[in-house]
């Protein structure tokens, strides 16, 4: 290998460890229960699983924070910046860069990114969802994240001359359940920021700054019905996949169980949270639960 060649070879793997920083960076800074799941990934896995989690939350500043007239444009020029990168495996953006590389070594698509990036849209312009619009939202926001996800634990060992791997169907439900139940939870959580700050109410047959206890139950219950399908998934993961889902779970379920505690017009005024050794207690219960699990099966 010539001097020069090993010299861009040690060029681009600085620009790629620099990519995944950044990537890392932008999770530590926005979530620390997705966070807390990540640690117990492998390292393969956590810097995959920041590097989709980082592009899903720039898009989500566009049209959550950012909302300034030229969002569309913003978000257009993203998501042109990404298709580009998936095909060229390159990006002068470092959260799209490190995104790409994940995406091509996993077999992340356009598949997935384009029901992303038209959810993302609409909330620029939707600002009430009837069954057909939620289901398609909620799909294209969380879903298909749900489906990056999967991809990133059955590749996390995969070597670069074997064939991707992608989820059977158990496992494709799985994610897209998991992915659905963080998203409707989320929903419940911000339903006042959603509401007072953005004008918008995702829950179809629900009026914006009202929600009542059959409305509630009724989400409550299809929330629980997804989680159910998820966790019947967790098995078929990889293990370090198994630990990491089942505490994002368990912190999940907490919330969610905190919040069919509390009356609708309560959920209308502030956000619902863990406080951290809530967080580490669930986390820590559900390694255990997975560690006993594995053991019943060995024996």
């Amino acid at each position: 290998m010539s001097e020069a060649r090993s010299a861009r070879e040690r060029a681009l793997r600085l620009y790629d460890a620099t990519a995944a920083r950044t990537s890392a960076g932008v999770l530590a800074a926005y979530s620390t229960s997705f966070g807390l799941g990540t640690r117990l990934l492998g390292r393969r896995a956590q810097q995959d699983i920041r590097a989709v989690y980082a592009l899903v939350r720039l898009a989500d500043e566009v049209v959550d924070t950012y909302r300034g007239q030229d969002a569309g444009a913003e978000l257009d020029e993203l998501e042109e910046q990404t298709a580009r990168a998936l095909r060229t495996g390159y990006s002068t953006n470092l959260v799209v860069h490190a995104f790409a590389r994940t995406a091509r070594r996993t077999g992340i698509t356009a598949a997935e990114t384009g029901p992303f990036f038209a959810s993302m849209r609409t909330d620029l312009t939707v600002r009430a969802h009837d069954r057909a619009s939620y289901d398609a939202y909620v799909y294209g926001s969380a879903e298909v994240v749900g489906l990056m996800c999967v991809r990133a634990f059955l590749n996390e060992d995969r070597r670069p001359d074997e064939p991707v791997r992608h989820p059977d169907d158990l496992q494709v439900a799985g994610a897209r359940a998991l992915g659905a139940a963080f998203q409707k939870i989320n929903f419940l959580r911000d339903l006042g920021a959603d509401t007072e700050e953005l004008g918008r109410t995702y829950f179809p047959g629900t009026t914006p700054g009202r929600l009542d206890h059959a409305q509630l139950r009724a989400i409550l219950a299809e929330i629980t019905a997804d989680v159910a399908v998820a966790r019947s998934a967790v098995p078929r993961l990889p293990r370090r996949a198994r630990y990491a889902v089942g505490a994002t779970l368990g912190l999940y379920q907490r919330l969610l169980d905190e919040i069919a505690t509390r009356p609708p017009e309560s959920l209308l005024v502030g956000r619902v949270r863990l406080p951290t050794p809530v967080k580490l207690l669930v986390v820590g219960e559900s390694v255990l639960a997975e560690a006993r699990a594995g053991r019943a099966v060995d024996a």
